[in-house]
């Protein structure tokens, strides 16, 4: 069914419960459009002119119709109550701690990603919207402690596999969505809001980061790319990064 549907490889832990939601509730439009479109010619029949010259302004009297609604809207229940509530909020209340994640700040600008690192230090250091400029995008202030070792990219997402990512969400300007379609990650970055969202990827690759949100006239190449690699990888990633860094000071 998944590739009837043409969903995209799934590359993350929680994937397999997103694409089951997706085809539960494709199998429920299936029965209903089926199912519908069969009482609709049964209609058609059943009330042809040729059986029915007079109008019967009685109307039906059977209450079969009103049963089949009642049982739809109880489907629906279940599949909202049984299966997407507990995913979201799963989503939303049962975050992994962060000593034992990868924690990333991901900040949306027209038309771009801006990926911040923390250094080998493990923390953040202070971002003011006064230092902003075209090569400090997000306004790192090198002269915190904390910010000398941080490591920014644009558009360049680089994770390790298996191992549980938190991402702290943030724009500068208008509303974006953040999507990475195999990942089954979409958030929406809000201006004035820091919203976190968790994943586990499970599949080394590359994949896209799209904005799904229409955020103005360059949103059509507005896409950044992460790369799930090994833990190896990824700490000579942040080496590499680094090295980078010290190179330019």
């Amino acid at each position: 069914m998944r590739e009837f549907l043409g969903l995209p490889p799934q590359a993350s832990a929680h994937a397999p419960q997103v694409d089951q939601m997706i085809v539960y509730i494709h199998w429920l439009m299936l029965v209903l459009f089926v199912g519908w479109g069969l009482f609709f010619l049964y209609t058609l029949w059943r009330f042809r002119a040729s059986k029915n010259p007079t109008a019967d302004y009685a109307g039906v009297k059977s209450h079969t119709a009103s049963y089949l609604e009642v049982g739809v809207a109880l489907v629906e229940a279940v599949l909202l109550i049984g299966f997407a509530i507990p995913a979201w909020a799963t989503r939303v209340n049962e975050f992994p701690a962060e000593t034992d994640s990868t924690i990333v700040n991901v900040v949306a600008k027209q038309f771009e990603w801006h990926i911040h690192y923390p250094g080998p230090d493990g923390m953040f250091g202070r971002k003011d919207l006064s230092l902003i400029t075209p090569t400090n995008a997000i306004g790192l202030d090198r002269s915190d402690p904390y910010a000398v070792d941080d490591i920014a990219t644009i558009n360049q997402l680089n994770l390790p596999v298996g191992k549980p990512t938190i991402v702290h969400l943030t724009t500068q300007d208008v509303i974006h969505s953040f999507a990475i379609s195999t990942l089954r990650v979409k958030q929406d970055a809000i201006p004035g809001m820091e919203i976190p969202v968790w994943f586990v990827p499970t599949v080394v690759g590359d994949y896209e980061i799209n904005c799904s949100q229409l955020c103005g006239l360059g949103h059509y190449r507005m896409r950044g790319f992460v790369k799930i690699q090994t833990e190896e990888e990824f700490e000579a990633f942040l080496a590499e990064e680094a090295a980078l860094l010290q190179g330019a000071d």
